[in-house]
């Protein structure tokens, strides 16, 4: 209900607050989110780096292995100031991340960086190709089934996503495989071709792990969308969309799908920083070279400095979706725009 102030001719609505006022409540909205990203960025950094500590005994033999010789295990223990307390060695390695220096790992010799750099093209693909697959099905379904609701086909399609949402990753992998590369030999099993490369190829050794990714995130999708439209489809502007004689198409994809989107965007940014983060299942299931696998080769070979940077390259991908994903929200919605205001 809008505020009213008295006048001598009776009420009126009361005056938004002046453009100026409206900037600064803005920026401070702004800024409490950055503040909260950078202080979210920070416990996981000290989380991560926290990890060396936990290793047992020496952390220079835990990385270097028994069979490591006394000079390489002190050169390791120099370079990583084992001998310093815990805040400066801390204090060291976040300065250099945040100058982009994630050290250099033990068993390559690579900077982990440059390594990170080189695996992501993999990881970002199969990630956008994942997100794009899944909303291209769940917002027509999503949005018909809530059209159609108490139907046989949004009772099909409902339980059909709850069955999607219940197959784990690699079980749905697997089934893929033994169907569409076994049996029917449409896409190769493992391996992964550049886009540089061939395009051609490139998709076609991408489609089956994106497709993989993407079923359960559909799934999801296309629940909570059909949820978000139920509730729109009752409001006010709809019918009065009905009653101007617009066609359904008009009204459902026009009118009420952008303010049916807030879970879904929201959800969306969250699932883009987990899988940017590489699904770990996937990559290995398929052999792709992505950051999922780089983090499960690194743990295999106790490689720390590569585990730690690629960890915090992760979460800092993810902090930084998610807080994308809130500044859109004005540009979804005017309405967002009117309430901050």
């Amino acid at each position: 209900m809008k505020s009213t102030t008295k006048t001598v001719e009776g009420t009126r609505p009361a005056a938004r607050p002046p453009h100026r006022a409206r900037w600064i409540a803005r920026v401070r909205a702004f800024a409490l989110k950055l503040a909260t990203a950078l202080g979210t960025l920070f416990v996981v950094s000290l989380a991560v780096y926290s990890l060396q500590e936990l290793l047992p005994g020496d952390p220079a033999v835990a990385i270097l292995g028994e069979q490591a010789t006394p000079e390489t295990i002190a050169a390791v223990r120099a370079d990583l100031r084992l001998d310093d307390s815990f805040l400066v060695r801390y204090g060291a390695w976040l300065g250099d991340a945040l100058l982009l220096d994630l050290g250099t790992s033990y068993r390559s010799g690579a900077p982990v960086m440059e390594t990170i750099l080189d695996r992501l093209p993999v990881t970002f693909e199969l990630m956008v190709l994942a997100q794009l697959m899944a909303l291209a099905v769940a917002i027509p379904l999503g949005t018909l089934a809530a059209y159609r609701a108490k139907t046989v086909f949004d009772r099909f399609t409902t339980g059909s996503a709850f069955a999607m949402i219940s197959v784990p990753e690699f079980v749905l992998g697997l089934v893929l495989i033994y169907y569409l590369t076994l049996g029917l030999g449409w896409f190769p099993t493992t391996g992964w071709v550049a886009f540089g490369e061939s395009p051609l190829e490139n998709l076609h050794h991408a489609f089956l792990p994106a497709l993989t990714m993407a079923i359960p995130v559909a799934a999801v999708y296309q629940r909570l969308l059909r949820t978000d439209m139920l509730a729109t489809l009752q409001e006010d502007f709809v019918t009065m969309a009905q009653s101007k004689g617009l066609s359904t198409g008009h009204i459902l994809f026009r009118h009420a799908l952008r303010p049916s989107s807030f879970s879904l965007i929201t959800l969306a940014g969250v699932n883009t920083g987990r899988l940017l983060g590489g699904s770990v299942i996937v990559e290995v299931l398929f052999v792709v070279p992505g950051i999922g696998q780089l983090m499960i080769q690194s743990i295999f070979l106790r490689d720390f400095v590569m585990l730690q940077g690629t960890v915090i390259f992760v979460a800092t991908a993810y902090i930084v979706v998610n807080a994308l994903v809130d500044l859109s929200y004005g540009l979804i919605d005017p309405r967002v725009r009117h309430r901050s205001a």
